[in-house]
């Protein structure tokens, strides 16, 4: 009797999971539907005043040159064009020579933006992102302050070459004059940065019902942080919103298998800044995928994730999920070339067991927003072709956020196929009462073998 009783015990909790709809892979194409509203990309802008000395050029050291040039071509047979090349050249050769600096500044205001991934951690704004994105190290926001500046400075000043000599430079000029300008400032020009200011943002896409879709940009405060690698590199920030966000469903703190399959989000460098891609639509992230290649140890002793799916600058900080659509870690190195660049498929993720740490430091309980939970089920819903009861699930998550990624075209989707007459007729609710109704009978079941087997026991009395 107990081995029955112990049976259809097991049977129960069985179709009890089953009926609760327990997690099932998902697709590239469901992954991607399901997460993509809650990836954002973080923006972190640094803003400074640049003072360089300006500089100028000896004069008589350049009509000395112009005149040995001059003896050179007795008869006029040098082609003008060669004899620039040869100014060029010279000035090239001995810079400190030819340009002088002077007491007088040139104040430059300049901007540098770093670029990044994150995702929603919470409905109420809190987002997951690299440290790194959001917290450099002095020496390296100066460095690139003063490239900045030197570029800006450097066209400039060819431009006034072109200018007052009548000429166009060829882009092998201009190379030689941009190599000739940095020996000049590095050897004779000091740089100083004033005013410098940070402010981090977290950008996400917002749509409009009857409108192009558009992006917003939220500022953000750092709640928590920790140190770029080899720390442990991980922020979690802070967005003001009345909305109910969209939210990725955290994995638990298991490492993933080798060999598991893994869907990664990100905004890549390549494509975000590419002059052939629209503006309006870098605000939707790529999607790459890969395996879990390793699983190795960090300098530093915790674990990380290798992965093969091909990331770029810009991706660090994007969610890495499984194929049940869960976050089980965050993009965040690669691995470098022999040349210089990123090796592809060597890629790096930190796992949401680090993520946890920052969390808890936080205090914060990750969990999918009401929203998010309803866009999940009209999702379902819409790829099963029960396109009437998606759609009435697809408002109730613009009535919580209006601007929630995608709402209004499965909206469109769902009324066209509705007009179509390709809506299915037995929705899910007469699966769920099937359910319920083989339950209730199972535990009326058990109930009764339950009480007889109770009844059948013997009683044992006082010896």
């Amino acid at each position: 009797m107990a081995r029955t009783l112990g049976f259809w015990f097991i049977f129960l909790i069985l179709v009890l999971q089953q009926a609760s709809g327990q997690q099932t892979r998902l697709s590239g194409e469901e992954n991607y539907a399901l997460n993509r509203p809650g990836v954002v990309m973080i923006r972190t802008e640094y803003s400074a005043n640049v003072y360089v000395k300006s500089m100028i050029m000896e004069q008589r050291a350049f009509d000395h040159l112009l005149d040995s040039i001059q003896r050179l071509d007795k008869e006029g047979g040098v082609p003008a064009e060669q004899k620039l090349n040869i100014v060029l050249q010279e000035m090239s050769n001995n810079p400190t020579r030819f340009f002088q600096a002077t007491q007088d500044y040139i104040e430059q205001a300049e901007q540098i933006t770093a670029t990044g991934t994150g995702f929603f951690l919470t409905g109420d704004g809190y987002v997951a992102t690299n440290c790194h994105l959001i917290d450099r190290d002095n020496g390296f926001i100066r460095r690139q302050f003063i490239l900045t500046a030197f570029q800006s400075i450097t066209d400039a000043s060819i431009s006034a070459l072109e200018s007052s000599w009548a000429t166009t430079f060829t882009e092998q000029q201009r190379s030689l004059l941009y190599n000739t300008y940095a020996s000049v400032y590095s050897r004779l020009f000091s740089m100083v940065l004033h005013d410098l200011k940070k402010n981090i943002y977290v950008v996400y896409r917002n749509d409009r019902e009857n409108k192009p879709a558009s992006s917003e940009k939220k500022a953000a405060s750092i709640v928590v942080k920790g140190a770029p690698m080899p720390g442990k590199d991980i922020a979690i920030l802070k967005i003001e919103t009345d909305r109910q966000m969209p939210v990725l469903s955290v994995s638990d703190a298991r490492l993933p298998q080798v060999g598991g399959q893994l869907f990664v989000y990100g905004y890549p460098g390549p494509v975000t800044n590419n002059d052939f891609v629209a503006a309006e639509s870098a605000i939707e992230p790529t999607l790459t995928t890969g395996i879990v290649s390793a699983i190795k140890n960090s300098v530093n002793g915790w674990p990380i994730i290798q992965m093969d799916a091909n990331i770029n600058h810009g991706s660090s900080g994007g969610p890495v999920c499984n194929e049940q659509g869960d976050v089980v870690g965050l993009t965040t190195f690669g691995s470098i070339e022999n040349t210089g660049g990123l090796a592809a498929g060597l890629n790096f993720a930190i796992p949401v067991k680090i993520l946890d740490e920052y969390i808890d430091s936080a205090g914060i309980t990750p969990r999918l927003s009401r929203a998010t939970e309803l866009f999940a089920g009209a999702l379902s819903l819409y790829n099963d072709q029960y396109y009437r009861s998606a759609a009435k699930k697809f408002r109730e998550v613009s009535r919580l956020n209006s601007g929630y990624p995608g709402i209004y075209s499965y909206l469109a989707e769902c009324e066209n196929n509705i007009e179509k007459g390709n809506n299915r007729a037995a929705g899910p609710v007469e699966h769920m009462l099937l359910y319920g109704g083989l339950i209730i009978l199972l535990l009326i079941l058990f109930a009764i073998l339950a009480t007889r087997f109770s009844r059948r026991r013997p009683t044992s009395s006082p010896s």
